[in-house]
């Protein structure tokens, strides 16, 4: 049976590099609402700071004897009030849109990028630690957008109004606190690199810790089989201390950054009072005015404090934005070819010409050639580090070529979309992978347009039908994660049932009947043929037995192929099959 998918992913966008412009990435679908959350901070910040203009007004109706005024400044105040909450609120709801939003936007989009990235990538790096860069880099974007909105952008409007309204009551004491304003400026930016440094080292610390857990978490079975709990809890409590000495830092830094910005407002607000005090005691300073200072002074003194603060977390938050942008946007190892074109697969002829690999400096393939006949099932043996492996890596094209090519029905491998050579080709591993999902949606995961109908007569087929209907939940059983609620056998039937339904023109079976018994490898064996026929076949398998009714045997020894021919032919022509087949103990292969 034949299908198509019905959703096509279409090519990710481009996604920079660069951590402003990655934020702008983020931002720009939702660009009117941030608009909206900058003109209404604005604003309520603008309001905020005017509202103490109330009370000069007050003092100085009071002083003229102007009573009758006085109800009228009292009313506009809880009117400004409702407005400034009014603007704050509204503000909330666009931020909220922005960032909810930007969160989920990157979410897809970051994990997509983390989708098309190489076998080799995903080999070298903690799986654990990848979902925990994916999340702190996605909390990163929310925490710092808010902090340029909520912190950044209000401190500005705030401090810039409060300048300019203290430079119209006296120049001097503006100036005073335009000298703090550059001074802690000047020290919280230049210090802010330490706290993106301290912020990073945090950052890693708890990504480790966390991919650690993961790891440990993800083989408890073997933690326990080798009594290794002990050591496990001695591995955890190191990177869990390495994480405490890095967030200690992070945050004592914080806090002598606060007490740096104290001294600096204390001798600055001590100066500013010295000159306000002297402007009043000349008259060139009014009660109403003077009150007016003070009370933007009071607003602001905490603003001014926390500063610091807000530098250092924002640095935090950038600072770990870069660390995961440069962690998983990394330039993917394998893309599809400028111009590639959708594999076209009606026969399923493989060839492989002078192919060349290289893998960790070791030459594993030095101008390989092989051709395999459309239609033909063929049996790869060898020993351990032969190329086997390696063989079905280059054909799913999980790694480039150093050299030559390989071409399915005269079609380069390299030239066609990876999805259509993968969607081409199904594959039954040694080790079957499952999801945390129901049975159902694992061997319908190749085909997700599949009749229940469909479902069940390829499980039928894979001798997998009545374990799954003895359980309690039968095909909606979950399996937990990686399938670990189901036995080994199980797994591997519940894989081969998958690979059945994809019913791809070209099969590769690693080791795909290792994990059964030798009664349900008969029946297993018997869907498999059903399932190869009209099929081009690579079978790998340590059981030589398994490979007797393909149709030819290739022999790896160093990435070369030293025999070739059918069962019959190799097992009596007296070479390094004929010796395998000789010395196999119990059906496998010894080395």
């Amino acid at each position: 049976m034949e299908h198509k998918d019905i959703v096509r992913a279409d090519y990710l966008k481009e996604i920079p590099r660069s951590p402003f412009r990655f934020m702008w990435f983020a931002i720009r679908p939702k660009r009117a609402f941030f608009v909206g959350a900058l003109v209404c901070i604005s604003v309520a910040a603008l309001l905020h700071q005017t509202s103490p203009y109330l009370f000069k007004l007050i003092i100085d109706a009071i002083e003229q004897d102007n009573i009758a005024r006085i109800p009228f400044y009292l009313a506009l105040y809880p009117l400004i009030f409702l407005c400034i909450e009014l603007f704050y609120r509204s503000a909330a709801y666009f931020v909220a849109r922005v960032c909810i939003d930007g969160k989920e936007y990157l979410y897809n989009q970051l994990s997509g990028y983390l989708l098309q990235h190489s076998h080799t990538y995903f080999s070298n790096r903690f799986a654990g630690s990848l979902m925990s860069k994916l999340s702190t880099t996605v909390n990163a974007f929310e925490n710092f957008t808010e902090y340029v909105l909520w912190n950044y952008l209000d401190s500005l409007i705030t401090f810039g109004s409060t300048l300019v309204f203290i430079m119209l009551v006296d120049v001097t004491a503006g100036v005073v606190l335009g000298g703090i304003f550059a001074l802690l400026f000047v020290v919280n930016y230049v210090l802010s690199p330490r706290s993106q440094t301290y912020s990073k080292l945090s950052a890693d610390a708890q990504s480790t810790q966390s991919g650690v857990l993961v790891d440990i978490l993800s083989n408890t079975s073997i933690v326990r089989q080798f009594g290794r709990s002990i050591q496990e809890k001695q591995v955890i409590s190191r990177v869990s201390r390495d994480a405490k000495r890095a967030e200690y830092k992070t945050r004592f830094f914080g806090e002598w950054l606060l007490v740096i910005n104290s001294i600096i407002i204390t001798v600055g607000f001590a100066l500013m009072m010295w000159v306000l005090i002297e402007g009043y005691q000349s008259g060139g300073i009014g009660t109403g005015s003077l009150v007016f200072v003070l009370g933007l002074l009071m607003g602001m003194a905490y603003q001014l404090l926390f500063l610091g603060n807000a530098f250092q977390n924002g640095s935090q938050q950038f600072g770990q934005l870069k660390d995961g942008i440069s962690e998983m946007l990394l330039p993917h190892d394998i893309v599809d070819a400028k111009g590639a074109t959708p594999l076209s697969v009606p026969e399923g002829a493989i060839v492989w010409n002078n192919v060349s690999f290289i893998y960790d400096k070791h030459k594993v393939f030095d101008n390989f050639n092989l051709v395999i006949p459309a239609g033909q099932r063929v049996g790869l043996v060898g020993s351990s580090g032969a190329g086997k492996t390696t063989f079905v890596s280059l054909l799913l094209r999980q790694n480039e070529l150093d050299g030559g090519t390989i071409m399915i029905d005269g079609q380069v491998t390299a030239k066609v979309t990876q999805d259509s050579l993968r969607n081409n080709i199904s594959v039954v591993p040694q080790e079957p992978a499952l999801f945390h999902r129901t049975i159902r949606e694992n061997i319908a995961y190749g085909n997700p347009v599949a009749t229940d109908e469909e479902i069940i007569e390829v499980a039928k087929k894979a001798q997998a039908h009545d374990f799954i209907d003895s359980l309690p939940e039968k095909y909606n059983t979950l399996v937990g994660e990686r399938g670990v609620k189901l036995s080994g056998g199980q797994k591997q039937r519940v894989a081969i049932a998958r690979a059945l339904l994809k019913n791809s023109p070209i099969l590769i079976l690693d080791e795909a009947t290792s994990a059964l018994d030798s009664k349900s490898e008969v029946a297993i064996q018997q869907a498999l043929h059903i399932l190869m026929t009209g099929k081009t076949v690579v079978a790998i398998a340590h059981r030589l037995s398994t490979l007797r009714a393909m149709d030819r045997i290739i022999v790896l020894e160093n990435g070369k192929i030293i025999e070739d021919g059918t069962h019959d032919e190799l097992s009596k022509a007296g070479g390094t099959y004929a010796r395998l087949w000789t010395h196999q103990a119990g059906g496998f292969l010894v080395e």
